[in-house]
C-alpha cells in the first residue's frame, strides 16, 4: 500500500445509528492492521475516539491534533502516539492536510463538513492533489452529495467537481479504494497558500 498515513474527519459524537460506530472501529483497526497511521481531531469522544482507539489497539500509530479552545470539550485523547496542540482550528486543518496522505470522511457534523469542504476546495484550486475518499455509511452523506449536485445545476460549480472525491459505501471498500492507489511522486506536503 502506498498510502502511509490517512487524515479522518468525523464526528464528535455518535450519531443516531450503530453502524456509525461500528464502521469507526473497523477503520481503526483496518488502519492499524494496515500500518498506516491515523491523522485526526485529537479528541477522545463520539466517533473520533472510537477510530483512535480502534487503531491504537490494532498497533497502529495516531496522531491526533486538536486546538487549545477544545482541550476540554472533546476531551483531548491523551494515549495517542502523537498528539499536538494548535492555537486554533485553521492551524489544526493545516497540520492534518501537511501529514496526511489522502482524506477521509466519516459521519459527522458541521465540523466535519468545514473540513471536507474545505480539503475539497484545496483540491479544486489545484493546491494539492491528494485523494479524497467519503465512507457513505448508511446514506448518511446522501444530503451533503445531493447539495454539490445542487451547486453543479445551479451553475455555481463544473460537474468536473464530481472528480474532486470519490465515494464508497463502508470501510472495505475504502480500504480496497487505498490500495489500489498508484504511486503518486508530487504530493505536496506543505500548507495550501490561498
Amino acid at each position: 500500500m502506498q498510502i502511509s498515513s490517512v487524515a479522518v474527519f468525523c464526528g464528535s459524537r455518535f450519531g443516531s445509528r450503530s453502524e456509525y460506530a461500528a464502521q469507526a472501529r473497523a477503520l481503526g483497526a483496518a488502519l492499524g492492521h494496515a500500518g498506516i497511521r491515523l491523522v485526526y481531531g485529537g479528541g477522545h469522544v463520539g466517533l473520533m475516539g472510537t477510530v483512535a482507539d480502534a487503531a491504537l489497539a490494532a498497533g497502529g500509530a495516531v496522531t491526533g491534533i486538536i486546538p487549545a479552545f477544545l482541550h476540554s470539550r472533546e476531551i483531548m485523547h491523551e494515549g495517542v502516539t502523537d498528539l499536538t496542540v494548535t492555537e486554533g482550528m485553521h492551524d489544526r486543518k493545516a497540520r492534518m492536510f501537511a501529514l496526511s496522505d489522502a482524506f477521509v470522511v466519516m459521519p459527522g457534523g458541521l465540523g466535519t463538513f468545514d473540513e471536507t469542504i474545505e480539503i475539497m476546495t484545496w483540491r479544486q484550486l489545484r493546491q494539492h492533489d491528494k485523494p479524497i475518499y467519503i465512507v457513505n455509511i448508511a446514506g448518511w452523506a446522501d444530503s451533503l452529495l445531493a447539495m454539490i449536485e445542487s451547486c453543479i445545476t445551479d451553475g455555481f460549480a463544473a460537474p468536473t467537481v464530481r472528480n474532486l472525491f470519490a465515494v464508497v459505501p463502508d470501510v472495505p471498500a475504502l480500504m480496497a479504494a487505498l490500495e489500489s492507489l498508484p504511486v503518486q511522486s508530487n504530493a505536496r506536503d506543505t500548507v495550501p497558500t490561498l
